[in-house]
């Protein structure tokens, strides 16, 4: 398993940031590698909604379950993937990666925003022998996401503010 953390100041106040982060509709915007982000159901947000998500990796374009699995309003919202079974939900104890999304007021109007994603490499020799390239390649895909997520939340709040707190 791996593990990664950034931290940054985004120029919105924590419920600017939350409300934009929880509306389904902008995940493909600011989550790399996701091309399509779509609920699965009648239930769009908050704990326990479900949702089918295309990946865009290289040329290929898995499409694996993604469900809401820890939900604070302006707090915490906690992505859970998981490969996707055709017809059927993903088995709750097997998931790909978890990216857990934490706001707290800075002052001033601004918040930060702490991202922290877990994954689970393969097992096995191919795990093994993969296991640096994937870490890397993940703490990547985690870092341009917070970069992204934080200058889509400004542009959404109308400011441009940019800047990192370790």
């Amino acid at each position: 398993m791996g593990h990664f953390k950034y931290a940054s100041d985004v120029g919105a106040p924590v419920e600017v940031a939350f409300t934009y982060t929880d509306n389904h509709q902008f995940v493909p915007d600011w989550a790399f590698g996701v091309a399509d982000f779509e609920p699965v159901g009648d239930l769009d947000h908050g704990s326990g909604a479900v949702f089918t998500t295309t990946l865009r990796v290289g040329l290929w374009h898995p499409t694996v379950e993604c469900e809401i699995t820890d939900y604070r309003r302006n707090a915490v919202i906690e992505y859970t993937l998981r490969r996707r079974r055709t017809g059927k939900p993903a088995p709750a104890g097997s998931p790909l990666a978890v990216l857990s999304l934490r706001f707290d007021p800075l002052g001033y109007g601004r918040a930060v925003l702490t991202s922290e994603t877990e994954y689970w490499a393969p097992q096995g020799l191919t795990g093994r022998l993969l296991s640096r390239m994937l870490a890397a390649a993940v703490q990547s895909m985690v870092r341009r996401t917070e970069s992204q997520l934080r200058r889509e939340i400004e542009e959404f709040h109308g400011t441009d503010l940019v800047g990192r707190i370790a």
